[in-house]
């Protein structure tokens, strides 16, 4: 929700800048003068710009003005994407079908719009030869090049070789 107003008796300032509620500007007034005009015209005195000199206060009704910024903000939340980020594991030795399984998963996660780290754990011994794992991790990617981007490429991470697939977006 966005931060609440001061509205009516608790605007402090002595005197605002009033707006009225068609955005006819009218000028400086002191808050008891701001308070009678919200009051003839049946609405809200609402603060807007506190930090101003002097501080910028609006006739509107705040009830409508509140329920406005609610449905801004249930439109934002339905048009977000929320994308999660899953992980496949491989090993430096991995056999051909495991990696094809492994590619099959990647890839279906792909398809769901998921992004995808490619993770190959370096056991034992098998760390001098790093070069075994990065040759894994991009034929993976090379394999997955039609439906996925590679949003970065492979590092280092203790005993852990990384790379991060993102799917290819759409037209």
């Amino acid at each position: 929700m966005a931060k609440d107003l001061f509205i009516n008796e608790s605007i402090r300032a002595r005197e605002v800048r009033l707006i009225a509620g068609d955005g006819e500007q009218l000028g400086v007034k002191s808050r008891m003068d701001a308070l009678k005009l919200a009051e003839q015209a049946n609405m809200d005195l609402v603060l807007v710009s506190p930090n101003a000199k002097p501080p910028v206060a609006k006739i509107m009704d705040y009830g409508k003005y509140r329920f406005e910024l609610q449905k801004k903000d249930r439109e934002a939340r339905k048009k977000q994407k929320i994308v999660n980020v899953k992980e496949v594991r491989l090993s430096p030795g991995i056999g051909e079908n495991d990696f094809n399984t492994k590619l099959n998963n990647a890839r279906k996660f792909l398809g769901k719009g998921d992004k995808v780290k490619v993770s190959i754990r370096f056991k034992g011994r098998a760390i001098t030869h790093k070069e075994v794992g990065r040759k894994v991790l991009e034929q993976l990617a090379e394999q997955a090049g039609d439906i996925a981007t590679v949003e970065s490429h492979p590092r280092m991470d203790g005993r852990s070789m990384f790379l991060m697939l993102a799917p290819k977006a759409e037209k």
